[in-house]
């Protein structure tokens, strides 16, 4: 028998590529995916300036590449889309959305939920109860309208229908939500924290809601109902106590990876293992096999991180390749041509208002009995109204079990498309960052009740002395300037060793669901400020940790994930007083005269938008291991000294104390003025008997960078103290470059905003 080429054959030989061949299916399948993932990603990159999710620009694409749009094109469907390759999409995509909703099981908390027992309930339920009950009331019309008319659809009972669209009207999207809430910045604060736990509860009573539609649609009469929840209950028992104490067993007993938190291969093969057999096991009782994966990621140990690693391990390949099939093919199901008469807009329109007014009024009286305030209240609502990735997955379910009918289908995937995209502006809007930072003020004076003893406009030279700053921040960034910097925390903090330095070190914020998982539990009480876990965490909070020791000074540091246009919203956060000063660095050796402009704007929005005392320490010399030679301090004004002057005259003192030559410059047109000289001359040389102050006059910076450069003065290992105003009104980048010629570092200052 002759064997067939054709299959193997290259396009050299003639062969079509895009031709559906049962013996290598793989062939089209390859050219499908790059064409969804191309799709995805071009999409989601101007989706993704206006904070947009990315399930949004996923199901556009599919509904771009389906009948809607590129579908008209002739033979494009037939070519690209062929319905004999659809199996194969198919199968990838619905292993991909077992492993998703692993994912997502892995997400649920169920220690979180009991911490925020009461809003979790309260705020969850509700915030289901009216969606639903508007969603029977719209059934009915959409059940005689679109269902009954449909000969092509096995009968479906009222009741399986109702509760499906009503279900569909109340779910939320936990993981799309969770994403907006650190897209926001909200991990941590207090709509944050009620939204979050309600999101878990809505989420779970959600799943259990469908669970029972599609038993209901799959059960031939009401005994098979009973016995198909009965066994889906029994399962769930199963894993939740025997099969989750064997694991916990096995790993405390024979492995250290609950330590560790690092899941082993075989660790990762048994848990797979079990995802499958579980998702088998719910869907030959009829169920659905993304219920069974759902229930063993709830089920697995969260101890150090466990789960966090756990997704990391799957979660590129699955959110990369398997999702953006899943969500492509459910926009490919999507035809909008479908809705073409005034009545299919008409119900279009009201599932969007339903959706979003059910869900706001639930959130906004939810929270508001839990004693939130009006906005916070309003907030809760939007941000509940979230449907997304879980939303979509719902409407598979029901489009798949012959429930709803492809145009309600589409009626529901524009709903979930608007609500979710007017989540993001709606929250900017109804919650502003304006209006948090004054609640957050708000919360702080009603807990501590502590007040500033000297404000920045109380701030004189005669009351220098008796200022003080309530505690260092350090912002942490790169690890190459670490060292210049505790030495400077060292010479500051020389005569207050007993106050406590709090550092934080940001890091970039991004779409991995690890990350989401580590954010979200970053304001538990245990893991903040825990020696163990401060011990264990980045490289370069354990470099802090070593030299903190060494310099014998109190440091407490966490980590925390952050955005990186919310960077400076972040640190904001971090500042409990306007009298903190919050200090980091950078170092001028590793920017070239185009990435200093860009650095230096980015360190403008410390200067601008944190509120509180801000310092960056420009670096231009290796590790320091003596005293610096001389302090150098150019004053901005030659007959006032404004709040900045003021802060760095503060901070020099304190670096007098050891570093005895200090010499001022002072930005001034006229002539030499003893009187102005004394406002701060007396202050200067109370740090000590040893003091030498020398005060110079200048014209501009640029004199003094000149006079550096012509007169050949060696600046190296000096400290530059400059307030911010000096640096803003000249040329940074001169300074930068004189500054790694002369190997000195420069100290810029700002006043509290």
């Amino acid at each position: 028998m002759a064997v067939s080429t054709s299959a193997i054959a290259g396009i050299v030989s003639g062969r079509n590529p895009l031709e559906y061949s049962a013996s290598s299916p793989y062939t089209i399948f390859l050219f499908q995916v790059v064409i969804i993932v191309f799709f995805a990603q071009l999409l989601h990159f101007p989706l993704k300036k206006i904070q947009q999710p990315r399930v949004i620009a996923e199901v556009l694409s599919g509904i771009i590449l389906g009948p809607t749009v590129m579908g008209r094109i002739p033979n494009f469907t037939n070519t690209v889309f062929p319905t004999a390759s659809k199996p194969g999409l198919t199968l990838v995509a619905n292993v991909g959305i077992i492993l998703f909703l692993f994912i997502v099981g892995l997400e649920v908390d169920l220690n979180y939920i009991k911490k925020n027992a009461r809003a979790a309930f309260s705020v969850g339920i509700i915030n289901m109860a009216i969606p639903f009950g508007l969603g029977c009331g719209i059934a009915k019309g959409l059940y005689d309208h679109y269902r009954l008319t449909e000969v092509d659809l096995p009968p479906v009972k009222f009741t399986t229908y109702m509760v499906f669209i009503a279900v569909a009207l109340c779910i939320t999207a936990f993981p799309v939500l969770a994403r907006i809430l650190v897209e926001l910045n909200l991990i941590g604060d207090k709509v944050g924290n009620v939204v979050l736990s309600a999101g878990i509860i809505n989420d779970l009573t959600g799943w259990i809601l469908l669970a029972l539609v599609v038993t209901l649609a799959n059960a031939g009469n009401g005994v098979n109902t009973v016995y198909i929840l009965l066994l889906t209950l029994a399962w769930f028992l199963l894993l939740m106590y025997p099969v989750r104490m064997a694991i916990t067993f096995y790993l405390r007993r024979f492995t250290n990876e609950l330590t560790t938190g690092e899941p082993s291969q075989l660790l990762m093969l048994l848990i797979l293992v079990l995802v499958f057999i579980s998702s088998f096991y719910t869907d030959i009782i009829g169920v659905h096999p993304i219920f069974g994966a759902f229930m063993v990621g709830v089920i697995l140990p969260r101890d150090n991180g466990f789960v966090i690693r756990i997704t990391e391990k799957l979660e590129d390949l699955v959110y990369i390749v398997m999702i953006p099939v899943y969500f492509t093919l459910a926009g490919l199901g999507v035809n909008l041509g479908q809705l073409n008469t005034g009545i299919d807009w008409a119900y279009t329109i009201g599932i969007i208002l339903l959706a979003m007014v059910g869900k706001i009024a639930g959130g906004f009286i939810a929270a508001k009995a839990n004693g939130l305030f009006w906005r916070e209240s309003l907030s809760v609502g939007v941000l509940m109204s979230c449907k997304g990735i879980v939303e979509i997955v719902v409407l598979n379910v029901g489009l798949n079990a012959h429930i709803i009918s492809s145009r309600v289908y589409s009626m529901f995937v524009v709903m979930t498309l608007v609500t979710t995209f007017l989540t993001t502006p709606l929250t900017l809007w109804v919650y502003p960052v304006s209006y948090r930072e004054k609640l957050a003020k708000y919360y702080a004076s009603a807990e501590n009740g502590e007040h500033e003893l000297l404000t920045t406009n109380e701030l004189t030279v005669d009351n220098l002395s008796n200022f003080s700053l309530s505690a260092i921040v350090l912002l942490l960034k790169k690890i190459d300037t670490i060292p210049q910097l505790m030495y400077l925390i060292r010479d500051l903090e020389i005569d207050s060793q007993d106050r406590e330095i709090r550092a934080i070190h940001i890091r970039e914020f991004t779409s991995r669901t690890s990350h989401l998982l580590e954010a979200s539990s970053a304001g538990e009480k245990e893991t903040r400020n825990n020696e163990q876990d401060f011990a264990n965490s980045t490289s370069i909070l354990a470099i802090v940790n070593a030299f903190s020791s060494m310099l014998n000074i109190k440091f407490s540091a966490k980590s925390i994930l952050a955005p990186q246009r919310a960077f400076a919203a972040t640190v904001n956060d971090q500042i409990t007083s306007s009298s903190n000063f919050l200090l980091t660095s950078v170092s001028s050796f590793l920017l070239s005269p185009e990435e200093s402009e860009v650095t230096m704007a980015a360190y403008k929005d410390l200067f601008t938008e944190v509120d509180a005392y801000v310092g960056v320490l420009v670096t231009s010399q290796p590790a320091r291991t003596e005293s610096f030679k001389a302090i150098h301090c150019v004053l901005n004004h030659d007959n006032f000294l404004s709040s900045t002057d003021l802060i760095c005259l503060h901070l020099v003192r304190k670096l007098a104390v050891t570093h005895h030559n200090v010499h001022i410059h002072i930005r001034s047109a006229g002539n030499q003025n003893k009187e102005f000289e004394s406002q701060f001359e007396e202050y200067i040389k109370s740090a000590g008997p040893n003091v030498d102050l020398e005060i110079n006059y200048i014209r501009t910076l640029e004199e003094f960078i000149a006079e550096s450069t012509a007169k050949d003065i060696q600046l190296e290992n000096d400290m530059l103290v400059l307030p911010y105003d000096v640096v803003e009104s000249q040329d940074e980048l001169q300074l930068l470059r004189l500054g790694m010629r002369q190997l000195f570092d420069t100290l810029i200052v700002k006043a509290n905003v």
